[in-house]
C-alpha cells in the first residue's frame, strides 16, 4: 500500500469509527478469527455439509453464529472511546468479545429448547437460604446481548444507530403509555428480550439472514478479487479505454468505480481503490482539487446501484419484498446504466469547460496487452453472473463457486510457465497462492464487521416495528401529517433518509426508513389514485438512503477522496452532491413512471425504448444541472430542456393536461343513474374517512358494468348540509363493503370516469425529442466554428 492510499485508509477509518492499528500477537489473533469467519460462511454455502451429512446449519443456528464472529471482532478492533484508537486491546475487551461470543452461540447450542418453549424464557431454578428461587437465565443472556450488540454497534458505527435502536426498544416496552395514536399494549420486559434476541424476527430476522446467506459471500468475492489485483486491472483498463479522450483521468475513474462498485458494492473502497490514482491524474490534467474528489466520490457511490451486486440493502429488499434477486437486479439495471453514463457527460463538460485534454500517450497503456494481462480475473465474474442470471441460481450458490473460480486462478497465477517447475519452486508459488488467498479472506471478514453489525442493530427496529404494530399506525399519523398528499410524503421520505444519512450506513438507513414507511407510501399512493409497485417504493428508499456517503457534512466517500486530493472535505461533499443530483432525481421518476424499472414492460422494443428516452432525459437534466450543453445555456435554452425532461421522463403527466386519464363527474348524477358509465370502464370514488384522530383519505376503484351505480356497489349515498356526502349505508357481501368502504365515516368528495378514447402516451415522445433537437440546433449556432466533434470528445 503507497503513502497516499494509507493516509486516505487512515482518515476513512478517523471518519468511520474507532479501528484500531494491531501489531503482533493480537494482529495475528483477529487476522485468525476473521479467517475462520470466511470458512465458516464458505461451509455453510456449499453441498459439503449436505454431501457428508455434518454440519448442517438452519437458519437461526448459522445467524448466531454470524454474528458472534462479528461481535468478537468488532470488539478487538473498535476501541471503547476515540483517545484509545492506538492502544492495545486490554481486559475490558477480551470480556465484551468473550460474552457476546456466548450470547450469540447459546442460541446454535439450545436452539431446540427454545423452540419448545415457545416463546418461554427458560428460568434455573437453585436453593439459598433455605428457600428455592428461580434465576431468570435467558433473560439474563439475552439483554446482555441487546447491550453488548448496542456498545458495539456504537463503537463501530457511532451513537445515531445506537439512538435510534434504543427508542424503539423504549416505544415496544412503554407502549401503553405513547400518544394514543401509535399507543400499543406494551411488551413485558421477557417478552421483549425473547423476541428481539431469542427469536428469528428481529435481531436475528430477514436483515441478518440475508447477511449470512448472501452478503458476506459477495464482500468476500470482492476482498479476493481485490486481493489478487482485480481492482488494478479494472483500472489499467478504465485508463486503456477512456483515457486519450476529453477528460480521460475522470471518465477512468467513472469507469473504473463503475466496475469495481459491481463486485465491491462500498463507496468508501472504491474511492480508495481507484481514486489513489485516478485523483492524482485528474489533477495534473487540469481537474480542480475539489471537482476531481467529487467526480471520484460520485462514480464510487453509484457503484451500490450497479448491478450485480448494489450492496447489502439490495439483496435485503429482495428478501422483505418476497421476489428473487434476479427480479431486483433487472429492475435496477436501466437506473444505474443511465446514470453512469450521465456522469460521464458531467466528466466530459467539466473538461470542455476548462479546455482540457486527455492523458498523455505515454501515461496510457495498450488496450489490447491490458485487456489480454488480467482476461483471467473476468472468468470468475463471467461464472457469477451466468448462474445467477441465466441459470437463475441463488446469490448464494452463483457466489460460491464464482469464490472457488476465483481462488483456483489466484493459485494459477503464481506459477511461472516460463521456468523449469521444481518441487521447490512448486511448494514457493503454490505457498504465495495460498497467502494471498488466505489474506483475501481475512480481509473478508475485516471488511463484514461494521456491515454486520449495523444490519443486527437495524433488526431491532424491524423486530418493534413488527411487534408494536407500529406499522399500522404510521399509515394514519403520516397521511395526517401529509394530508394525504403524495408528492409531501415522499418529500417527508426522502428528507428522512437524508437526515439519517447523516449518522446510519446506507443499509441500515434503508432498513430504518423502509420498516416505518415502504407500505406506507404504497396504501397512501393508492389513495391517491398512484398505484405504487413495491420494487420502486424500496428502491426509492434504497437511493435516498445511499446519498448518506456524499450527503456533507459527513459524507464519508468525500471524506476519503478528500484525503487523496488534499481538499476541503465540505466542498468536495458539495460538490458530489450537485453531481449525484442527476441520481437522486431517478426515484422521483420511477416512483410515478415504472416503467423505468421495467416496470408493466410489454416486449424488447418497448424497453428499448423506454431507455432511450430516458437516457436523452437525463443527460438533459444534467446539462441543465451543469448548465452546460454544447456551449453554456441561455435561460430559454434551459427552460426548452426542462420541458423536454418533463415529456420523455414522464410522458403521461404532460398528456394528462390534455387528455386526463380520468374525469371527474357530478355525485349526484351517479347518484340518480344520470352519469353513463359503459361496460368494464374503470370509475374511482375519492373518499374521506372521519376519525378521532383526523381525516384519512381513501379512494375505491371500480369497473362499470349493468349495476355500475351506487345501489349496484352496495352503497347508499346521501347528501346532507355543507353539500357534502355520506356513505349512509354499506350492504352485507356488497362490492362496496368487500373493497372497505364504511357507512357514517366515509364522505365522497370525488367521483371520476376514466376516459376510453385517448391517445397512447408515446406520443408525446416525439414532441419531447422535437424541443430537444430544436435546444441542439440553438446550440450549434452558438458553437465556435473551430470545435469540431473529433476535439470535442
Amino acid at each position: 500500500m503507497n503513502t497516499a492510499q494509507s493516509e486516505v485508509t487512515d482518515r476513512v477509518a478517523e471518519v468511520e469509527g474507532r479501528s484500531r492499528k494491531l501489531f503482533g500477537w493480537q494482529l495475528k489473533l483477529v487476522g485468525l478469527i476473521a479467517f475462520l469467519w470466511s470458512v465458516f460462511q464458505l461451509w455453510y454455502a456449499s453441498p459439503l455439509p449436505f454431501l457428508f451429512n455434518f454440519g448442517v446449519l438452519i437458519d437461526l443456528p448459522a445467524r448466531s453464529v454470524h454474528l458472534a464472529f462479528a461481535l468478537v471482532l468488532c470488539f478487538f478492533v473498535y476501541s471503547p472511546i476515540k483517545k484509545l484508537k492506538n492502544s492495545k486491546f486490554g481486559l475490558i475487551d477480551w470480556i465484551f468479545s468473550g460474552l457476546s461470543g456466548l450470547c450469540c452461540v447459546y442460541i446454535f447450542f439450545f436452539y431446540a429448547g427454545l423452540v419448545d418453549r415457545n416463546g418461554i424464557l427458560l428460568e434455573v431454578p437453585f436453593t439459598a437460604w433455605g428457600q428455592e428461587f428461580l434465576f431468570p437465565f435467558e433473560l439474563l443472556v439475552g439483554g446482555l446481548g441487546i447491550i453488548l450488540l448496542l456498545e458495539a454497534t456504537r463503537r463501530a458505527i457511532g451513537p445515531p444507530l445506537v439512538i435510534v435502536a434504543t427508542c424503539f426498544l423504549l416505544y415496544s416496552y412503554f407502549g401503553q403509555s405513547m400518544p394514543d395514536l401509535i399507543a400499543h399494549q406494551g411488551l413485558s420486559f421477557n417478552r421483549l428480550v425473547g423476541y428481539q434476541w431469542l427469536g428469528g424476527e428481529a435481531i436475528f430476522g430477514i436483515p441478518i439472514s440475508v447477511s449470512v446467506s448472501f452478503v458476506f459471500l459477495f464482500v468476500l468475492f470482492g476482498s479476493l478479487l481485490d486481493q489478487a489485483g482485480g481492482g488494478k486491472y479494472f483500472l489499467s483498463l478504465a485508463v486503456a479505454l477512456v483515457g486519450k479522450f476529453r477528460g480521460g483521468p475522470a471518465k477512468a475513474a467513472i469507469l473504473a468505480s463503475g466496475l469495481t462498485g459491481m463486485i465491491s458494492g462500498s463507496s468508501i473502497a472504491n474511492v480508495v481503490t481507484t481514486g489513489t490514482f485516478t485523483i492524482p491524474v485528474m489533477k495534473r490534467t487540469g481537474f480542480s482539487a475539489v471537482k476531481a474528489g467529487a467526480i471520484e466520490v460520485a462514480a464510487s457511490v453509484n457503484g451500490q446501484i450497479m448491478p450485480p451486486i448494489m450492496g447489502a440493502a439490495a439483496f435485503i429488499i429482495a428478501e422483505m419484498i418476497g421476489i428473487t434477486y434476479f427480479d431486483v437486479i433487472t429492475h435496477a439495471f436501466i437506473p444505474a446504466l443511465i446514470t453512469f453514463i450521465a456522469l460521464f457527460f458531467i466528466a466530459h463538460i467539466e473538461a470542455h469547460k476548462a479546455g482540457l485534454k486527455g492523458m498523455e500517450k505515454t501515461e496510457i497503456p495498450p488496450l489490447l496487452v491490458t485487456f489480454l494481462s488480467g482476461i483471467h480475473y473476468l472468468i470468475p465474474i463471467f461464472i457469477l453472473v451466468y448462474l445467477l442470471l441465466f441459470l437463475r441460481w441463488t446469490p448464494g450458490s452463483s457466489v460460491f463457486y464464482g469464490i472457488l473460480a476465483l481462488m483456483a486462478i489466484i493459485l494459477l497465477k503464481n506459477f511461472n510457465l516460463r521456468t523449469k517447475l521444481t518441487f521447490s519452486t512448486f511448494s514457493i508459488q503454490l505457498k504465495a497462492g495460498f497467502l494471498e488467498i488466505f489474506s483475501g479472506m481475512i480481509r473478508g471478514g475485516m471488511n463484514m464487521v461494521t456491515v454486520a453489525v449495523a444490519i443486527a442493530s437495524a433488526g431491532i427496529i424491524v423486530g418493534a416495528v413488527a411487534s408494536s404494530g407500529l406499522g399500522n399506525a404510521m399509515v394514519e399519523v403520516v397521511e395526517i401529517v401529509s394530508g394525504g398528499n403524495i408528492y409531501i410524503l415522499l418529500l417527508m421520505v426522502m428528507a428522512l433518509c437524508l437526515v439519517l444519512g447523516l449518522g446510519l450506513p446506507t443499509t441500515a438507513n434503508y432498513l430504518v426508513v423502509a420498516a416505518l414507511l415502504a407500505n406506507v407510501m404504497v396504501e397512501i399512493g393508492g389513495a391517491a389514485g398512484l398505484v405504487l409497485p413495491l420494487i420502486a417504493v424500496h428502491l426509492y428508499v434504497f437511493y435516498f438512503g445511499l446519498m448518506a456517503d456524499v450527503t456533507p457534512p459527513v459524507g464519508l466517500a468525500a471524506y476519503a477522496a478528500a484525503g487523496i486530493s488534499r481538499a476541503d472535505p465540505i466542498k468536495t461533499g458539495v460538490q458530489a452532491f450537485w453531481y449525484e443530483i442527476r441520481t437522486a432525481i431517478l426515484p422521483i421518476v420511477f416512483i410515478f413512471n415504472p416503467e423505468l424499472l421495467l416496470v408493466g414492460i410489454k416486449s424488447f422494443w418497448h424497453g428499448l425504448t423506454v431507455f432511450i428516452v430516458s437516457l436523452l432525459a437525463i443527460l438533459s437534466f444534467t446539462a441543465v444541472t451543469q448548465q452546460w450543453l454544447l456551449v453554456r445555456l441561455r435561460w430559454y435554452e434551459t427552460l426548452l430542456l426542462l420541458v423536454a425532461i418533463v415529456g420523455l421522463f414522464r410522458p403521461d403527466f404532460l398528456l394528462d393536461r390534455f387528455y386526463p386519464e380520468f374525469l371527474e363527474v357530478s355525485v349526484d348524477r351517479f347518484i340518480t343513474k344520470e352519469q353513463k358509465i359503459g361496460e368494464k370502464q374503470t370509475f374511482r370514488i375519492h373518499v374521506t374517512r372521519e376519525t378521532d384522530y383526523g381525516d384519512r383519505f381513501k379512494l375505491f376503484r371500480f369497473s362499470g358494468d349493468e349495476n355500475f351505480s351506487s345501489k349496484g356497489l352496495g352503497v347508499e349515498i346521501k347528501k346532507i348540509k355543507n353539500n357534502r356526502y355520506q356513505v349512509n349505508e354499506v350492504k352485507f357481501n356488497s362490492q362496496a363493503e368487500k373493497a372497505g368502504i364504511k357507512s357514517l365515516q366515509d364522505f365522497v368528495t370525488k367521483i371520476e370516469v376514466e376516459q376510453l378514447v385517448r391517445p397512447a402516451k408515446e406520443w408525446v415522445y416525439p414532441i419531447a425529442l422535437f424541443i430537444l433537437c430544436f435546444t441542439v440546433f440553438l446550440q450549434l449556432k452558438r458553437r465556435p466554428a473551430k470545435a469540431q466533434l473529433g476535439s470535442h470528445f
